[in-house]
């Protein structure tokens, strides 16, 4: 697995630290978490500086130094992200049967389009069992699908529907066609071998263990796409990961704000 970049750790720092608290924060508390995750200065300045760019953190100065706090427009990224970060690999309420069901596509020349329609239709947890079809146990995101389509301008060509499974072929079969659920279970392996054991001493390493906790679970979003119990295997291992990591995120909070204090004074 490559290392994370500068950009996504900040994300993942800005998300976590930065968002549930109003006030502004130095540069130098961005650069000495950044720091301590492996970042080098100069590549922690330049996912600020693009970060700015594109207009989710602004600056304030106070004479030769400068604080940051969120624009309006990364504040709902970052609140939308977090909602579906920590709602990630719990369990699901009863599910009644029906299914989201979208036809979108993008020809292949267009590959840019292309490749934002299948991110974000992933985010928003929609698998693709063949080409140009889209499924999901979930369709009360169809309004969320429908902004996604519109922002695409694809809603000229798509098309949706909500129904019960209709008995040609099985669940199951599309279940495994539409996603990879012995590479998702890989991956929550890998989080429980990574995060299991870890023990952080107080204050700094505390805060930089909560970082790497989330930004390592937030790409369960994009892999796992919260299917009813009835839907996964026996012993699904998300649920433990999910255990693990609600266990592990309020043991470190508390030691974790408080450090961040210490910096951000």
């Amino acid at each position: 697995m490559s290392p994370p970049s500068a950009r996504s750790l900040l994300l993942t720092v800005l998300g976590e630290l930065v968002l549930p608290n109003p006030d502004p924060v130095w540069t130098s508390a961005l650069l000495e978490v950044l720091a301590g995750l492996d970042v080098e200065e100069k590549s922690a300045r330049q996912a600020i500086a693009r970060t700015a760019a594109d207009g989710w953190i602004v600056s304030t100065r106070d004479g030769r130094r400068v604080r940051w706090e969120l624009a309006p427009p990364g504040r709902e990224l970052l609140t939308e992200g977090a909602a579906r970060i920590y709602s990630a690999g719990g369990v699901k309420p009863a599910w009644d049967g029906r299914w989201l069901v979208v036809l979108a596509s993008v020809p292949e020349t267009q590959r840019k389009l292309r490749h934002r329609l299948q991110t974000r239709l992933a985010w928003a947890g929609l698998g693709n069992p063949a080409p140009g079809l889209w499924v999901s146990p979930h369709p009360e995101r169809a309004a969320e699908v429908g902004r996604i389509i519109d922002e695409l301008e694809l809603n000229g060509t798509a098309l949706s529907f909500v129904g019960p499974f209709a008995g040609i072929g099985s669940e199951p079969s599309l279940v495994n066609r539409a996603w990879d659920l012995a590479e998702v279970s890989a991956h929550y392996a890998e989080f429980l071998d990574a995060f299991t054991d870890v023990r952080p001493n107080p204050g700094p390493a505390t805060l930089l263990a909560q970082v790497q906790l989330v930004h390592a679970w937030r790409r369960f979003p994009f892999l796992d796409p919260a299917l009813p119990a009835s839907l996964l295997p026996e012993g699904w291992i998300g649920h433990r990961a999910r255990a693990l990591f609600d266990a592990k995120h309020q043991a470190w909070a508390p030691e974790t704000r408080r450090h961040w204090s210490r910096l951000t004074a």
